[in-house]
């Protein structure tokens, strides 16, 4: 550790004990009735003052380095708007301090006239703090309030309850990594909201001892800071926090019972326990649940072949929704309503595709299968015309 700052520190906790032996030392000579000339006395109580406070500066000047090192860490870190409405709030509760000391000062009780009035300085400080930074989303709309608009000569105080601007990221959610994709297909709108506790969360788990835990961490972190660094959509994040409730998931709830947004998430449980607490939730197992195709394996369904197809004989069919069905062998039925039975069923960016094959080439009357009668039909047909 540089030597430079802890000089200074060093140098501070001697200028403080010098103070603070100038001013309280006396009242100690009093009770032990030592009465020594005052000039010499004053340098007596800054020579004291100061070396003990030197002393106390040996051990204590490292963790009071690094505490104020871990003060500026989390600063820099924080969000402008949180700093500024911190220091106001501060300032503001310094100035209530100090007014209501005004009348402690004029009195001559060593306590109240010198101690009090700092306890109050330091108390109504904390908490002017405490309210300008766990409130900020209030005064952010506070100070940045714009203008709504009318409808039917009224104010809306918010948007359509339909609609929920902000769309809480839980950790699950970017464990997972799907919202990565869902956010870049942009069907996702609004802007998402990441909240500090839940950053708190990841950074435990990629922390923790287990190789698979500190791998689930890692990733919801890179998937964080990919959505932050390509600015698909705004992405903000929560810095207060809600530290009457112990658990992450009580405190989504209420965060968003607060901002009137809406949680998207793919845990079950949480889930449920969204729904009865009344709060809106987009959950993305749903969402994929939904998407599936309408069709599995081993269906059947009655198609008409309208064209060929590419490869393998196949024959192209299509569904009154406009899906293609591939039939296999699919030619020897052209423009025919045919029994297919559905093999597999793909999801491409042009829509769904359905690959079947038909029931009736399984097997066919002899035991031919339907492509081999075409042929023998044909054969047929060729020998009777060189007989003519």
């Amino acid at each position: 550790m540089d030597k430079k700052p802890r000089r200074i520190l060093t140098l501070i906790y001697v200028v403080v004990g010098a103070t603070i032996g100038f001013y309280y030392m006396p009242l100690i000579w009093d009770v032990l009735n030592w009465h020594i000339a005052e000039s010499l006395l004053a340098i007596i109580d800054i020579i004291l003052g100061a070396l003990v406070f030197w002393l106390l500066a040996i051990p204590l000047v490292t963790p009071t380095l690094k505490a104020i090192h871990r003060v500026e860490t989390t600063l820099t870190s924080k969000n402008p708007l949180y700093l500024l409405s911190g220091a106001l709030l501060t300032i503001i509760g310094l100035v209530l301090a100090i007014l209501i000391s005004i009348p402690l000062w004029r009195t001559r009780i060593p306590v109240i006239n010198n101690i009090l009035p700092i306890l109050l300085m330091i108390i109504f400080s904390y908490f002017g703090f405490r309210i300008g930074t766990t409130r900020l989303d209030d005064w952010r709309k506070l100070i940045l309030r714009r203008n709504q608009k009318e409808r039917d000569g009224e104010v809306l105080d918010r948007q359509d309850p339909n609609y929920h601007h902000y769309k809480i990221l839980d950790t699950n959610i970017l464990i997972d990594g799907r919202i990565y994709d869902l956010v870049k297909t942009g069907f996702l709108e609004g802007t998402l909201l990441v909240p500090n506790f839940v950053l708190y969360e990841l950074q435990y788990i990629a922390d923790s001892g287990e190789s698979i835990k500190r791998v689930r961490g890692r990733r919801g972190l890179d998937i964080l800071n990919k959505l932050r660094s390509e600015k698909i959509v705004p992405i903000e994040m929560y810095e207060g926090d809600f530290e009457d409730i112990p658990e992450v998931d009580s405190k989504l709830i209420a965060l968003a019972k607060k901002v009137h947004g809406a949680i998207v998430t793919n845990d079950y449980n949480l889930n449920k326990v969204i729904q009865f607490q009344n709060v809106d939730v987009l959950n993305i197992n749903n969402l994929a649940k939904s998407l599936r195709p309408r069709v599995i394996p081993g269906e059947t369904m009655r198609v008409v072949v309208v064209k060929k197809g590419t490869e393998r004989q196949q024959g192209v069919a299509y569904l009154d929704d406009g899906t293609m069905v591939v039939v296999e062998d699919g030619r020897y039925f052209m423009n025919k309503p045919i029994d297919v039975e559905v093999t597999s069923a793909l999801q491409t960016d042009a829509g769904r595709m359905i690959f079947a094959r038909p029931l009736h080439s399984q097997k066919g009357i002899g035991g031919q299968s339907n492509k081999d009668t075409a042929k023998s039909s044909n054969s047929n047909k060729n020998n009777q015309k060189k007989q003519k």
